[in-house]
């Protein structure tokens, strides 16, 4: 028989040919090669598979990863009666083979155009035909079809290892599989031991993954059932180049590649913080990566180990502040925001109610907890825990409700606060429609004395007092109002398909009025953070301000208990959207970016500077930058902003309020804010939107810093460049872009009196002066968040990224 080389146009070996080193196959699209390799600085040799079509040089699977050749006299090739075989020409040994336990006719091996490749015979296309796929045993490259996960029936598992190193493709440390154990999830191991959990498939997504949505790149989902259970995804457009990959440091990470920078973008990845560490805060322990310390105690919990806790050992977890006592009976508390715990010990039935699950479980004294099994159709199944919760974590959206099993006496206890709860509110409300009343009475009054007519649609007058003036800081404010049945038509009754977001004032919804105008309505929760005071705040700071980088305020609506707020309706919502999602993120190039940090400059100059009043708005972060359709920035939610008349610049205050990650040093410890504090919450958003990254929860592998210690570090080491945005072209911009980094670190210096003037700020934009050397960012600190360091706490007032929160005691 004779045997033939093989010619490189071709994606398919015979028996009666062999690929030697140097000759490659290519799938018939173009998208694959297989072919041998010598990965990174190693002489070794390898076959291995690689994306056609890109300039790097990516390698996707590997045949002989443990057993590499020495030397170029590889050759592979298809042997009766159905083996693909990888030979030492030299001596004929074998290297690898794949294991085929199946005889055909007439074996071929064949590059498909999926990357799979397989072992069949010529004349059979059926996939479940196959003799041995390249699919069932992948290195460290999920590709786009692959089934992640078990085959019950032929015991095989498909899970990714981690390389060595870029030099050497044989297993490394880590492993990615997916554990059917209880009910499955994602894990991750280093050797035997657990990194990081995925928490349990909702139907949606895998829990402890939020970023994990339905998006134009791909779609997702599981497979679940006696025969098998599996993870896969398929990209919607073939021309799209998007794998997972497990790095050699243990992090996975969906991979997409980018031709206007030629490069691999982080599209996702896990684990994303050290909020992601398997069991970090213990059985009923939450972490919270937004606080320090990170973990606390669910609520009714406490630490089991109190003096451990207080120092930074929260291995020992919490326990129920009231002992359960199943045989006089239990109950089930509600429970959301957090990522489900752990599914090692639990089960499930696709086919239960809610209801019926409540009752499964209390009929079970080992039962700790029940949920919906699938929440993508409105809820159905059935999940039960049987052992203490552990790994949870808070999530910064509301999430799927989980039952808790608890002393039936917290029920007694939580009926009794709701209605001491219910009685304050009502005080409150009726003490307030008195005051209202006592209000449209004297304005009624002042409107006959006048002989005002009030416009189409009405004017509310209102005289506010701020809380640290004298009555010559008065406001009087004319604003439109508009009634409730106006908003509530406008909003289609404030329809859920019209929410636009939700933060510590309330739920904010699109508007369409009966004239076609867009508008934004911001309704006070009566569970919300903020109140009255922060209502009237946000109508004395905004209603007679007028700037293009300032959102503008068009009325309002009081009505009953109804306080809200009608706003310009912003098409591209909040800059956090786009700045911290990757698809957005890769939208974003850097003139508009730069365009977006000079509107926001301009706009906090005006505050501070040409504005009828000195305005400091104490909440400026990424979500609180609302985008025009033409992403002109404009600075929005004014309920926390101080004013100030004549040379006033700055005050010491009792009530600390703001967002942790953008709170200056002076304020957030001492309660002491001024103009340069909203420098500080500038230059970090200025940073953020450079890197892409938020500075509260940032994560690097090498240091435990925020992003301002990494930017600090960086520019410190003349390698400033490092903190740009994976995603950012910055051809043409190179010297802009350094400068922003520049300015940005000037406006974070510790002391107040260091930073820069917001007009200096501006200047600084606008010209290629020579700019001062920047000191020491303030909070520069080496963060550990496992050791005693980690439970000191201050009494400052914080918030995530999403919501802002108040306490009235600061230090």
């Amino acid at each position: 028989m004779s045997i033939q080389k093989i010619s490189n146009a071709t994606n398919t070996i015979t028996t009666t040919q062999i690929l030697r080193d140097g000759e490659t196959m290519i799938s018939s699209d173009g998208s694959f090669e297989l072919g041998f390799f010598s990965p990174g600085k190693s002489k070794n040799r390898y076959v291995g598979m690689w994306y056609k079509k890109i300039t790097d040089s990516t390698v996707v699977w590997i045949a002989n990863r443990e057993i590499p050749l020495t030397n170029k006299s590889g050759v592979l090739k298809v042997v009766d009666p159905g083996l693909l075989v990888l030979l030492n020409d030299t001596n004929g040994g074998i290297i690898w083979s794949s294991n085929t336990s199946r005889h055909v006719k007439t074996p071929v091996a064949k590059l498909l155009d999926s990357g799979n490749l397989v072992v069949k015979d010529a004349n059979d296309d059926d996939p479940g035909n196959f003799l041995w796929e390249s699919f069932n045993y992948p290195t460290d490259t999920m590709l786009s079809g692959m089934k992640f996960g078990w085959n019950y029936k032929t015991g095989l598992e498909v899970y990714l290892s981690s390389w060595k190193s870029n030099d050497d493709p044989s297993s490394g440390d880590f492993t990615y599989h997916f554990d059917p154990t209880g009910y499955p999830q994602h894990v991750l191991k280093k050797g035997s031991v657990v990194q990081y959990k995925s928490g349990p498939w909702n139907g949606l997504r895998n829990s402890g993954m939020p970023n994990l949505r339905k998006n134009s790149i791909y779609k997702f989902g599981e497979v679940i059932n006696k025969n098998e259970a599996y993870y896969t995804y398929e990209l919607l457009d073939r021309s799209i180049i998007s794998r997972v990959t497990l790095s050699e440091s243990g992090v996975t990470q969906r991979l997409t590649w980018v031709d206007r920078t030629q490069r691999w973008e982080v599209y996702a990845s896990a684990p994303t913080d050290n909020c992601d560490i398997y069991r970090s805060c213990g059985a009923y322990g939450s972490c919270n990566i937004a606080k320090s310390p990170v973990c606390g105690c669910l609520d009714r919990f406490l630490p089991k180990d109190p003096e451990g806790w207080n120092h930074g050992d929260w291995s020992n977890g919490c326990v129920r502040r009231t002992p359960l006592n199943c045989q006089n009976g239990d109950v089930f508390l509600k429970y959301s925001g957090i990522k489900l715990p752990d599914t090692r010990y639990s089960q499930f039935n696709v086919s239960m109610t809610l209801e019926e699950c409540k009752v499964l479980c209390l009929k079970n004294c080992s039962c700790t907890a029940y949920t919906d099994l699938d929440i993508s159709k409105g809820g159905s199944g059935c999940l039960l825990w049987f052992e203490d919760l552990t790994n949870i974590k808070l999530l910064s959206e509301e999430g799927q409700y989980i039952y808790i099993r608890m002393a039936s006496s917290e029920r007694e206890r939580e009926l009794k606060g709701k209605k001491r709860e219910i009685l304050v509110l009502s005080l409150s409300l009726l003490m307030g429609m008195v005051l209202l009343g006592l209000s449209l009475m004297l304005y009624l009054r002042k409107r006959k004395k006048s002989n005002h007519r009030l416009r189409e649609g009405g004017r509310l007058g209102y005289q506010f007092t701020d809380d640290h003036h004298d009555e010559n800081h008065n406001k009087s404010i004319d604003l439109p109002l508009l009634d409730l049945y106006t908003i509530t038509k406008a909003t289609d009754n404030f329809s859920i398909n019209n929410k636009l977001g939700e933060g510590g004032f309330g739920p904010v919804y699109k508007g369409l009025l009966e004239d076609g105008q867009e508008i934004a309505v911001k309704r006070l929760s009566r569970n919300s953070f903020q109140g009255l005071d922060e209502f009237k705040n946000e109508v004395i700071c905004i209603a007679k301000l007028q700037h293009r980088n300032l959102v503008k305020l068009l009325g309002c609506c009081i009505q009953g208990e109804e306080k809200m707020l009608i706003y310009e309706y912003m098409p591209n919502r909040s800059l956090d959207l786009f700045l911290f999602d990757p698809m957005g993120s890769a939208l974003f190039d850097w003139p508009k970016r730069f365009q977006i940090i000079n509107g926001i400059a301009r706009g906090l100059l005006y505050l501070h500077q040409d504005s009828r009043l000195r305005i400091i708005h104490r909440d400026l972060k990424a979500s609180n930058i609302l985008l025009d359709s033409d992403m002109n920035p404009k600075i929005s939610d004014f309920g926390m902003a101080r004013s100030f008349g004549g040379n006033e610049t700055g005050a010491n205050t009792s009530r600390v309020v703001g967002t942790y990650g953008y709170m200056s040093p002076e304020y957030a410890v001492d309660g002491i804010f001024s103009v340069k504090s909203d420098v500080f919450s500038f230059g970090v958003l200025l940073l953020e939107i450079v890197s892409g990254k938020r500075n509260r929860g940032f994560y690097h592998r090498d240091h435990h810093h925020n992003l301002l210690g990494h930017a600090w570090m960086l520019y410190k080491e003349g390698r400033s460049l490092e903190l740009i945005d994976d995603y950012l072209g910055i051809s043409g911009y190179l010297s802009e872009v350094l400068r922003s980094i520049h300015i940005g670190l000037l406006c974070v210096q510790q002391s107040p009196e260091d930073r820069p003037s917001m007009s200096s700020v501006v200047l600084m934009f606008g010209n290629e002066g020579v700019l001062p050397q920047a000191r020491q960012p303030g909070f520069f600190t080496e963060r550990d968040l496992f050791t005693a360091e980690s439970s000191s706490s201050t009494n400052a007032a914080s918030s995530t990224n999403q919501m802002t929160i108040t306490l009235m005691e600061a230090r």
